[in-house]
């Protein structure tokens, strides 16, 4: 069983950080001021060592990758953020395609969505930072000639010999089916033989109105795809509303609303397994899904969303559950898990002082048990 987990790039200086946090912001910092918010609240969660690490230094990378490789992960999809040309957070993973020493596999997850700084504590100082467009064939293709060295790296994860490019929101692009049939096209004439292009969100595969003959597979990306099916048709239809609202607001006045209005929200992590564990493949192009756990106070304190009742013994059986269920159900030998490094949502596989190693030690001894170690 391929494992793949989400990775987040963040962790190290940048000047738009700067710009907009406060001088050598990452994401660090969100995690040294979480406080606990009510009794039994599992905040702040700190590194195992106090291990707070630079993502530029390739050591930190190469630590990464063995602990990985050692507890049964296959590969690493990395968030990829790209504005019309103008990057974010790049910098890791072009120091990763140049030291060939860094033996891993990986793909990209294009994290398609307006940034804004809805973490600020004040309303009024809400704002975007940096707007999501997609722009016309001219962009597209310097957008795949950025991507086209990474789609040729050996390490770079494919799909019967097909790069895998993850897009988060591909119904929120549209220009999508002329530009991924250009990017296809691109990729041919370069010496590949196509791309194999994966939703991640929940939002495509529920979107009836929305062509998907252009994606091959759609990721269940976890636990979003559970508190869908955890809540009523009403509550989904407000849902999709406001953020398309939310949207228009934002590309309108520049201006962010998002999460203005939320109190704490507190879910119950049996539940969302339980629904992850009943929920039958759509089609036969959907990828199933786990998590580690949840908890986005970090970034948005009361107004966060946090699971209660993680530990890593419930983790390993409903990790287990899932790996058969992803082969005798789906038939997929792939499976996507939030996350390796999500630490300001409370995503992490790697080591931190209460629980140490266990959550990686519970994917190895799943997959050993199930004879799926890599």
């Amino acid at each position: 069983m391929k494992v793949i987990a989400f990775y987040l790039p963040q962790f190290h200086k940048t000047k738009e950080n700067d710009e907009w946090w406060g001088e050598g912001f990452t994401e660090w910092e969100n995690m040294k001021r979480a406080k606990s918010l009510f009794d039994g609240h599992y905040q702040p969660r700190i590194p195992l060592d106090d291990n707070y690490y630079d993502l530029l230094d390739d050591t930190v990378k190469k630590w990464q990758i063995d602990l990985a490789k050692e507890n049964g992960i296959y590969g690493f999809c990395v968030y990829h953020y790209w504005f019309e040309g103008k990057q974010l957070l790049q910098k890791p993973m072009e120091q990763y395609l140049e030291n060939k020493e860094l033996d891993f596999p990986f793909c990209f997850s294009w994290a398609n969505e307006t940034w804004t700084n809805a973490w600020a504590t004040d309303a009024k100082n809400r704002k975007v930072l940096a707007l999501q467009t997609y722009g016309d064939e001219k962009a597209w293709k310097k957008h795949f000639e950025y991507l086209l060295p990474f789609f040729k790296d050996q390490r770079y994860i494919k799909v019967d010999e097909k790069p895998l490019f993850v897009i988060y929101r591909p119904e929120e692009i549209k220009c999508f089916n002329e530009m991924v049939d250009y990017w296809q096209e691109l990729a041919k004439e370069n010496g590949l033989k196509g791309l194999c292009i994966a939703s991640q969100q929940r939002f495509f595969p529920l979107d009836k109105n929305t062509d998907k003959s252009r994606v091959d597979y759609m990721i269940e990306y976890q636990p979003s795809f559970a508190n869908y099916d955890c809540i009523s048709k009403r509550e989904i239809w407000m849902q999709k509303l406001r953020i398309r609202i939310l949207d228009i607001y934002e590309k309108m006045t520049g201006k962010s609303l998002r999460n203005g209005f939320k109190k704490l929200e507190k879910s119950d992590y049996d539940m969302r397994w339980k629904k992850i564990l009943e929920r039958e493949p759509m089609n036969e192009k959907m990828i199933p899904g786990a998590f580690v756990d949840w908890d986005n106070t970090p970034r948005y304190a009361s107004k966060g969303s946090v699971f209660i009742g993680a530990s890593p013994e419930k983790f390993k059986y409903y990790f287990k559950k899932q790996v058969f269920h992803a082969k005798n159900d789906y038939k997929k030998d792939m499976l996507f898990i939030f996350a390796w490094n999500e630490w300001a949502e409370g995503g992490y596989l790697e080591p931190d002082k209460r629980n140490k190693y266990a959550y990686l030690e519970a994917i190895k001894e799943s997959l050993t048990e199930l004879n799926e170690m890599p």
